[in-house]
């Protein structure tokens, strides 16, 4: 085994003191250009990398920080990780990714060991866990951000957080769907400890209400955040409600799972039942048909979520470099049919869809709201947002086949 390289090793062979090689690796003054240039080439020709744990002890910073996602197979956590590990790279930091299951136990325990490892700051996606365990987590970390996630009404204003509006994502699948002529809608609303969920369960019954119809609960009913969550949810509500026509789903995975389903249940997409899905991964356009989903810039979203926790800890430097976070689009694809078959109109005696309506032209178009400055986020006058930021992205439609 080779030995490791030491600060002794490069003092020795440039003929200075560890203090002039200190000085030199740390970018500090007091050290000639000679001296300087002959301990980097002693530092070069020996291979020495600087201790990061020594360094650590230092500055009381180590260099990481940690990223924590519920479900590190799902694309879209995946694309909001990459995302925030490009800005933290730029920056300098490595991150820990670590994956919780969608189990709060272990996403404590994750939490937990990510604090014994000194991290600098945190981002927190989707928490599973109940407010005052958050609240009690966040108050160990030197910076946190939460992602799709409050910390309810004792917010932590250090915290800084990152959410999709939910309510308005949720309202406009809906919408989508009653301007279709449905209504007969069911919801698969996914994990029951998702706010997310539960914030997309609000907008549904929102925009039923807005068009003066009741909310059936027998229609509403939760599901793992998955394609075989998905696609058990659907066979089991759709046997036990066959009236339903269409059916919002809480992402693009338990989408792809209803369409499974279908396929076994024998109901056509979209004629039989139209199916909207939420985030817009990759997925969606390639299954048939393709997916009606609200869309989510999921890389923009990691990167606003990692810029804002280096502005807490103080590490962002270029505040003109804070990039514009697209809303959600609704992406128009073929899973909701501009309007219900006449067998299934018929059947239930509903009205054509508005005349107001436009038709859609296009097979991929992409509604553009006014986007949302990271700078620009609540709680914060202007520049790079402070300690307590929040920044709400808010949905646009992308229609395809599966609604259209």
């Amino acid at each position: 085994m080779t030995n490791r390289v030491t600060m002794a090793d490069v003092a020795r062979q440039a003929g200075v003191s560890l203090m002039t090689v200190s000085r030199v690796i740390n970018d500090k003054e007091g050290v000639s250009r000679a001296t300087r240039r002959r301990v980097l080439r002693v530092v070069e020709e020996l291979g020495y990398r600087p201790s990061g744990i020594a360094r650590g002890l230092a500055t009381r910073r180590t260099g990481t920080l940690g990223f924590v996602v519920p479900d590190v197979a799902n694309p879209f956590f995946a694309d909001v990780t990459r995302g925030a590990e490009r800005v933290a790279y730029a920056e300098g930091y490595n991150v820990f990714l670590c994956n919780t299951d969608e189990d709060s136990e272990r996403e404590l325990a994750v939490l937990h060991s990510l604090e014994e490892k000194r991290v600098d700051g945190l981002v927190l996606c989707s928490s599973r866990l109940a407010d005052r365990e958050l609240h009690e987590i966040v108050g160990r970390h030197p910076a946190v951000v939460l992602v799709n996630r409050r910390l309810g009404p004792e917010e932590d204003r250090r915290v800084g957080v990152v959410v999709v509006d939910d309510v308005a994502g949720g309202r406009m699948a809906t919408q989508h769907l009653l301007d279709s002529g449905h209504r007969a809608i069911g919801f698969l609303t996914g994990p029951p400890a998702s706010r997310s969920g539960r914030g997309r369960t609000e907008g549904y019954r929102a925009a039923l209400a807005s068009a003066g119809l009741s909310h059936d609960p027998a229609w509403v009913t939760p599901c793992p955040a998955d394609v075989e969550g998905g696609h058990r949810g659907a066979k089991n509500l759709l046997e036990a409600h066959p009236e339903l026509t269409a059916l919002v789903c809480y992402n693009d995975l338990v989408a792809v799972g209803v369409l499974h389903a279908c396929v076994e249940l024998g109901r056509q997409v979209p004629d039989g039942l139209a199916v909207v899905g939420f985030d817009d991964i990759l997925l969606a356009a390639l299954v048939t048909p393709p997916l009606t989903t609200c869309r989510v810039p999921r890389c923009d979203l990691g990167a606003a979520a990692m810029r804002l926790l280096l502005s807490q800890i103080g590490d962002e430097r270029d505040t003109d470099d804070w990039v514009d976070v697209a809303d959600i689009a609704d992406v128009d694809r073929a899973s909701v049919p501009d309007r219900l078959s006449p067998t299934v109109r018929g059947r239930h005696r509903w009205p054509d869809r508005r005349p107001d309506r436009p038709r859609s032209t296009s097979t991929s178009t992409s509604a553009s709201a006014a986007s949302v400055r990271v700078s620009d986020a609540v709680g914060h006058d202007g520049g790079v947002p402070g300690p307590g930021a929040e920044i709400v992205l808010q949905p646009t439609l992308v229609v395809r086949a599966s609604a259209p």
